[in-house]
């Protein structure tokens, strides 16, 4: 599974590529809740060492999931009186299945492996036949402290060129077109 750096990289993708579409100018202050929707599901690790095994990548790793935060971030930015509080909805649920869409396309190597995607339509637990982002580990031994910047940095071959598209500048003959 990656990496709250992974994740964080895909939660600003969406964010950089929303403003793009809305022809809005980016900032870090707006950039802050899709960062937190995208990293937001591992929370649930929390629960783990509370009351034991087994609840990391469940409820909280769907699109169910990203759904109700989607819905949480449209009242959030129409109690803000927003003018694009739909947008922003979208925004944010978009940003909690960047997280679902990373964590199933990671390696996993925890029991149960996968997670819970297609809750609450379904408790299976699903993983992909082809993970392309390495598992990374929760010690702090030698090992798993290189393996895990290993993983990040593979990441960030995966991720930053794809943040970079979502943010470079358009040429001066594309200003008419949206992205």
């Amino acid at each position: 599974m990656p990496s709250p750096l992974g994740h964080a990289l895909a939660g600003l993708t969406v964010y950089a590529l929303a403003e793009r579409r809305a022809g809005a100018r980016p900032s870090a202050w707006r950039a802050l809740p899709t960062v937190a929707a995208a990293t937001l599901p591992d929370a649930d690790l929390v629960l783990n060492v509370l009351v034991g095994p087994g609840h990391h990548r469940a409820e909280s790793h769907s699109l169910g999931m990203a759904v109700l935060a989607g819905l949480l971030g449209l009242v959030v930015a129409r109690l803000a009186r927003s003018a694009a509080a739909v947008r922003w909805g979208a925004v944010v649920g978009l940003s909690w299945a960047s997280h679902v869409l990373l964590d199933w396309l990671g390696r996993d190597t925890n029991p149960p492996i996968g997670l819970m995607a297609l809750w609450p339509l379904s408790t299976s637990w699903l993983a992909s036949p082809v993970p392309i982002f390495l598992d990374i580990g929760r010690t702090l031994e030698w090992d798993t402290v290189r393996h895990n910047a290993l993983a990040a940095a593979w990441e960030c071959v995966l991720l930053l060129p794809v943040l970079w598209l979502a943010v470079r500048p358009r040429k001066e003959h594309d200003s008419g077109a949206r992205f």
